[in-house]
């Protein structure tokens, strides 16, 4: 099982173009597969379309590699995919258990990113996309806060990775 050598651009969100071209399938194909698999679940942004985080892309590249190369059914692919992801297999950088994160990262950092998401997410989903200066403010705020934890955490990466 290879894994291509696709280089993800390092950006927060990706537009469904965007990922069409790194997985280099059309975009019905990545709607079916949001459809048959529940882990490739992009968020829509207030106009409605679909925006990819950096995880979405990786795991539309796995499922790509499980249905193209390594010539699985939509029902197979499923069930590795469930499999990989409860044995920890597969990264998904969401933080949750620590997955995605060098072992050297504090608990106490991974919990501050993981709350830090989900505050993120919580807020992006009220008040039905209508924003106040101060919710823009603490958005800012705490994407600000969540760069800087990610730089901390890419960086113990590449320590312990030496």
């Amino acid at each position: 099982m290879s894994h291509p050598a696709v280089a993800i651009p390092e950006k927060l969100f990706f537009k469904i173009g965007e990922v069409c071209e790194l997985a280099g399938v059309q975009a019905h194909v990545l709607r079916y597969w949001e459809s048959e698999f529940p882990m490739l679940a992009p968020q829509k942004n207030r106009a409605g379309q679909r925006v990819y985080r950096k995880r979405d892309v990786e795991m539309a590249l796995r499922i790509k590699e499980l249905l193209y190369e390594d010539q699985y059914t939509i029902a197979g692919a499923k069930k590795r995919l469930t499999n990989d992801l409860r044995g920890g297999k597969i990264k998904t950088g969401t933080g949750e258990g620590g997955e995605g994160y060098a072992s050297s990262t504090s608990a106490t950092e991974r919990a501050t990113a993981q709350r830090l998401s989900k505050v993120a997410n919580a807020r992006l989903t009220a008040n039905d996309g209508i924003r106040t200066a101060e919710d823009r403010n603490a958005l800012r705020r705490l994407a600000s806060e969540l760069r800087e934890l990610l730089s901390m955490l890419e960086k113990e990466s590449q320590a312990s990775k030496r």
